[in-house]
């Protein structure tokens, strides 16, 4: 008997019309489970059965393991159907399946398909089904009937999308742990758009915040009515422009009676020249920056990009104390048992006087080991690629234990960080929440860009520092 062919690996597909249908012909493919396999038909299906998504609850399931979703299996054969025999243009109109044996991680199926009768008056067929595993043994068996092609069709093979699979929402995480702490009473500047204003009623819904309305009553109102948002539980504050409500903001927080700060709708520049002034009462010993806390598809966790905000130009000083900002965010968030790992980049990973930012992360690195930078891993100079691919570091040869695994990305001034932070939220589907470092308060920058998750990280990322600080975590 004939064996079962695999799936051709050609750029064409091309059916097998009735009339040329064979009884006992038959086609077929190989194909092995894997982890990601069974993330996404359970994404696509919505069957989230603990026996094929959770390992602790399926070892003490009949099947002692995580075995794969049956109509896994069952898909594989419609794959056969539709695009070897008959293939393109095959219309399934009905599957009886027995399942015998479950299908397990790492199992490779054998999936075959063979004609056992034709209809006379109409085009349909039957087809026995079978999917054994690497042993030989049964899986899955059953009949299927279709409507079969009868012209010839020869079409390109479309190509298949990459598709990556997040089942961990770190920023779910970090929100919803917030709901254990109290909210915080947040100076909202200049909240004079109605974007602005559903921002603050998401963040104030999930008891993030307690808003403190600064600017001209009158847009203010204006704004909420637009965003349908009341306003009768919020403190409002009147003041005639967006410079003055920066500094009545700033004026609340230096005294104690706000524990954060929200932009609105004025320039991140005009806030921070509020901010910034030492008579103003909020600076720190360290010098102010932003960092970006990023959630990417593609990355295996949590990652922070900074500055890419406020610094434009800053010197070897001024990294140090970026770094150590988002050293202290950092431990914040994950507060791991382990330290974070500091990748400072450059566009070579070779240190050279004719590129000022390899000369600074060897210096940076140099001040890590003599402890003037304490609390993370600091390796540098590193490229991007890198820095976030343990690959693309092995083929260069380098050895560290930061390559290919960073926690944080020390941008080497504002143009490469903000290109690089909007490639990976527009390119990479990447969230991006923003928040600023540095002063006595958590400063919380939100863009009309953001979706409601990253605003509301924004905001969670507020309630951590806040905390932290009071609880004199941070200095």
């Amino acid at each position: 008997m004939q064996k079962p062919q695999p799936i051709p690996d050609g750029s064409m597909m091309e059916n097998v019309t009735f009339d040329e249908l064979r009884i006992g012909r038959k086609a077929g493919l190989t194909r092995a489970l894997t982890q990601k396999d069974i993330e996404l038909f359970a994404a696509v299906s919505g069957d989230v059965n603990p026996a094929h998504m959770d390992p602790a609850y399926a070892k003490g399931d009949a099947f002692h393991g995580v075995i794969g979703h049956g109509m896994w299996s069952g898909a594989l054969i419609s794959t056969v159907l539709g695009t070897v025999l008959p293939g393109p243009g095959t219309i399934y109109l009905e599957q009886d399946m027995k399942f015998r044996k479950p299908v397990r991680i790492g199992d490779r199926l054998t999936v075959s398909v063979t004609v056992k009768s034709k209809r006379p008056d109409k085009p349909i067929v039957t087809l026995d089904c079978a999917c054994t595993n690497e042993n030989g043994e049964l899986v899955l068996e059953g009949i299927a009937t279709v409507l079969a092609p009868t012209k010839k069709i020869t079409v390109q093979r479309p190509l298949m999308p990459d598709v990556e699979i997040q089942t961990h929402d770190y920023y779910r995480e970090i929100i919803d742990a917030c709901q254990k702490m109290p909210p915080v009473q947040t100076a909202v500047v200049h909240p004079v758009h109605a974007n602005v204003m559903k921002a603050v009623a998401e963040a104030a819904a999930e008891k993030l915040i307690v808003p403190v309305l600064i600017g001209p009553r009158a847009r203010i109102e204006e704004a909420a009515k637009e965003a349908k948002v009341d306003l009768a539980d919020w403190e409002s504050i009147d003041a005639e422009h967006s410079h003055a409500a920066a500094a009545k903001a700033v004026e609340l927080a230096a005294s104690g009676k706000v524990g954060a700060i929200m932009k609105g709708a004025l320039h991140t520049d005009e806030l921070l020249s509020a901010v910034v002034p030492s008579e103003a009462g909020l600076r720190t010993s360290r010098r102010i920056s932003h960092a970006f806390v990023m959630a990417i598809p593609s990355y295996h966790k949590p990652l922070i990009v900074t500055d890419a905000a406020i610094n434009i130009a800053p010197d070897v000083t001024a990294k140090a104390d970026i770094c150590h900002n988002a050293i202290n965010l950092w431990r914040v968030l994950f507060d791991h048992d382990r330290t974070p790992k500091v990748a400072v980049l450059a566009a070579v990973e070779n240190v050279t006087p004719k590129m000022q930012a390899t000369m600074d992360a060897a210096a940076l690195c140099k001040m890590a080991e003599r402890g003037q930078i304490t609390g993370g891993l600091i390796d540098g100079p590193l490229a991007f690629d890198n820095a976030i691919s343990a690959e693309a570091a092995r083929e260069k040869g380098i050895v560290s234990p930061v390559a290919g695994d960073a926690d944080i990305l020390v941008v080497p001034e504002i143009e490469s960080g903000n290109i690089l932070a909007k490639n990976l939220s527009f390119l990479g589907n990447a969230d991006a929440a923003g928040i600023v470092l540095g002063a006595r308060v958590p400063i919380i920058l939100t863009s009309r860009a953001d979706n409601t998750r990253a605003r509301l990280m924004s905001c969670a990322l507020a309630v951590k520092m806040s905390a932290a600080r009071h609880e004199g975590k941070i200095k």
